[in-house]
């Protein structure tokens, strides 16, 4: 892995919510930084925490209880901070739609928490890790970080600050907190049988490695107020379970058939129709959103870009995921 020389992360980084696996892999690879002198993971989790310090064993690395919803234990953690990877999330959508409020807590009241305390502390850059949930939100998860991305990009042309704030949107990424596959693994492992929702669904999929990767390249192209789009291939539910039954089953595994949960989307966005007249293809690996204000701020992307010629970017028009690039990246997941 190669890291841009012009990357802004390095000195103090704090990442929020960082004992999730997101978390596990961005720390993974920022200590591979040399610029980065210190971690601060702070989140709500004693035991992750306390799991977490005893598996990296980094004397750059400090742990510390917080709560994003907290502004001034999170106006404290935030000072002499370089760069902010905001993770902190209710994210798995059964979970948050029984707890609509809590979700709305966390996701708007406390990405806002960060945004206001960031610029107290002069932070040079703060990252909002957001979801492709979040494009034409059908539940309270795809709400609360629809939210979440307009405070963090509005931020940069609301408020008189040198803070740079950027938006990195993403899918579905193996083994994290909510994914499927651990699941289907422990299903097949257990019950020789694994419970599909619906297998015509499709979904975009990376490697939790291959995510963290692309967060810092577009971190080192931002220029503050836009949204980096990954652009992930996509797969369908029938063909992953048919390939984690290969994987981990038999000729018995069953597939159970057993219906959408409420929430749930068919098919994901991540970059809806409205959005695409603003939407620049990078590479073959981003998109970017460029915001509707402040134009002249984003002219070395829009040069270095052109405007994407789709009518949406979705999971039934990505490029699709083989069953051996998928096995491929499932093999290289420390979970697997």
């Amino acid at each position: 892995m190669s890291i841009h020389k012009n990357s802004l992360i390095q000195g103090r980084v704090l990442v929020t919510g960082g004992t999730g696996s997101w978390g596990h892999e961005l720390c993974r690879q920022l200590l591979e930084m040399s610029e980065v002198k210190e971690i601060v993971v702070l989140s709500r989790n004693e035991h992750k925490q306390v799991e977490m310090e005893r598996e990296f064993n980094s004397k750059r690395m400090r742990f510390v209880i917080g709560d994003v919803r907290d502004k001034e234990s999170l106006r404290d953690t935030m000072t002499d901070i370089h760069v902010v990877f905001h993770l902190a999330a209710l994210k798995h959508v059964p979970v948050c739609e029984k707890n609509s409020w809590q979700t709305v807590e966390t996701n708007i009241i406390g990405t806002h928490n960060v945004v206001m305390c960031a610029m107290e502390a002069k932070v040079e850059v703060v990252v909002d890790v957001s979801t492709d949930k979040a494009v034409e939100p059908h539940n309270i998860y795809g709400i609360t970080k629809a939210c979440g991305e307009k405070l963090v990009t509005n931020a940069q042309h609301n408020y008189d600050t040198k803070t740079k704030f950027v938006c990195v949107r993403g899918g579905n990424v193996m083994g994290t907190n909510g994914s499927v596959l651990p699941l289907f693994k422990k299903q097949i492992q257990t019950l020789n049988c694994l419970t599909v929702t619906d297998p015509s669904m499709t979904r975009f999929l990376m490697s939790t490695r291959e995510a963290i990767h692309l967060i810092f390249e577009a971190v080192s192209m931002a220029q503050g107020g836009e949204t980096f789009v990954m652009r992930m291939p996509a797969i369908e539910v029938s063909r992953i379970a048919e390939a984690m039954i290969a994987k981990y089953g038999n000729a018995d595994t069953r597939i159970e058939i057993i219906g959408a949960r409420p929430g749930e989307k068919k098919h994901e966005v991540l970059i809806s129709r409205s959005e695409i007249p603003h939407a620049y293809e990078l590479s073959d690996r981003y998109f970017v959103i460029i915001p509707e204000i402040g134009q002249d701020r984003y002219a070395p992307l829009i040069k270095q870009g052109r405007l994407t010629d789709l009518t949406e970017f979705s999971s039934q028009n990505a490029p699709t995921l083989s069953n051996e690039a998928f096995l491929a990246q499932l093999g290289a997941e420390a979970w697997a």
